[in-house]
């Protein structure tokens, strides 16, 4: 739906256009949100800002939620070619004898890469977990180590691994921002890997166990990730859902049972999907607008959007959202391509306006000589700016 405003001059040209289209700094003017988790970061990767934070950077014990670092390391030997998803690591005496939830690996047999990462997360089994990590580093300290040399090349600075599996340990920290950030980074590296996260069932040893992220059972487009839990930490969840293009992450902790944790994420989602929306512009190189041209080899330039345009906004501010391209007009020759020629005004209510560059989309020289003469001519007698 558009309407367009034309004030013509021979030196001033404007119109206006209302959209009403849809398709990491702090948000939570919007998102005024009450949550009884201890730590939480609401993340929209489209965008690449926080929608919401509350006690972000606030240290925390990960619990089972840590396993995510030991997936991303073990995607990544696969993607090196160092590991293949057929290859066989054998189970430990250490790692049969773990607590916690388990996979039931059976002590001395050799179970596939792939075995172990569904196992390690559907089933958040210690067991395969530890596999895993002795059969990539030898054991599972200098695993931790290899954990921790990843924490700080993605940038997790608040970040300190001590085992593959999250179990409790005095050292073992993280934050919420910091498993935001780790989301972010497994998703963009590893797509075709990361389908692993949304598998909702996985047997082995005859023992069929369900994913505990109850987000995959209840969320539209949910499609990871992890759940932790240990007395420390209280229950928490790494939870993504991507609904119609658009992905966003939920990192919680410390809500004190299971029913909380799924009720608390899915409401989280549920806010952010109806209370914002991205408003979305630009997206293509299909012109906005047509300019004269003055004195070119072409009478008409296209004009164009220099990069696409994404904002977060709400619903009610996007149904009031304005546009207005304004430019100089007739544009001078020679014309280069992506030179710009005029200005993008996005005004969103209640805001400053938003300035974005208009360009040109192609390249205009100069008309001959004689043309140049005849089109002045032209232009002084009859007032026509192009010649014909």
């Amino acid at each position: 739906m558009s309407e367009i405003i034309k004030k013509p001059t021979f030196l001033f040209f404007t119109f206006l256009v209302l959209y009403f289209m849809s398709n990491l700094q702090c948000f939570s003017k919007i998102l005024d949100i009450k949550t009884p988790a201890k730590q939480v970061i609401i993340y929209d990767h489209v965008v690449d800002k926080v929608l919401f934070e509350k006690n972000a950077d606030q240290p925390m014990k990960p619990a089972s939620m840590a396993k995510v670092m030991t997936a991303y390391i073990v995607f990544d030997r696969i993607k090196d070619k160092s590991l293949n998803m057929s290859d066989t690591f054998l189970v430990s005496d250490k790692a049969w004898r773990m607590g916690g939830s388990r996979s039931f690996l059976e002590l001395n047999s050799d179970v596939t890469i792939k075995d172990l990462l569904l196992g390690l997360i559907v089933q958040s089994g210690n067991d395969a977990a530890v596999v895993l990590a002795e059969g990539i580093s030898g054991d599972e300290e200098a695993f931790a180590r290899e954990m921790n040399r990843y924490a700080k090349l993605l940038g997790m600075n608040n970040t300190y691994f001590t085992n593959s599996t999250g179990w409790p340990h005095p050292d073992l920290q993280t934050t919420s921002r910091d498993l935001a950030l780790l989301t972010k980074k497994i998703i963009d590296d590893f797509p075709v890997l990361y389908k692993l996260f949304k598998e909702k069932i996985f047997t082995y040893n005859k023992i069929k166990q369900s994913n505990r992220n109850s987000l995959l059972y209840t969320m539209n487009g949910a499609d990871g990730l992890k759940t932790g839990h240990t007395n420390e930490s209280g229950y928490g969840l790494i939870g993504s859902v991507n609904r119609n293009g658009r992905r966003v992450t939920v990192v919680i902790n410390g809500l004190n049972s299971k029913k909380k944790r799924r009720y608390e994420s899915k409401r989280l989602f549920n806010i952010v999907f109806r209370e914002t929306t991205i408003l979305s512009l630009f997206n293509s190189k299909k012109s906005l607008a047509e300019a004269n041209v003055w004195l070119g080899d072409k009478p008409k330039i296209n004009l164009v959007a220099s990069k696409p345009f994404k904002k977060i906004i709400s619903p009610f501010e996007l149904n009031k959202t304005k546009i207005k391209l304004e430019w100089m007009d007739p544009v001078s020759a020679p014309i280069l391509k992506n030179s710009v020629v005029g200005k993008i005004y996005i005004k969103i209510p209640g805001k400053k306006p938003i300035q974005e560059d208009l360009i040109s989309s192609e390249h205009i020289g100069k008309m001959s000589s004689l043309m140049r003469v005849k089109s002045i001519l032209k232009f002084l007698l009859y007032g026509d700016i192009i010649a014909k």
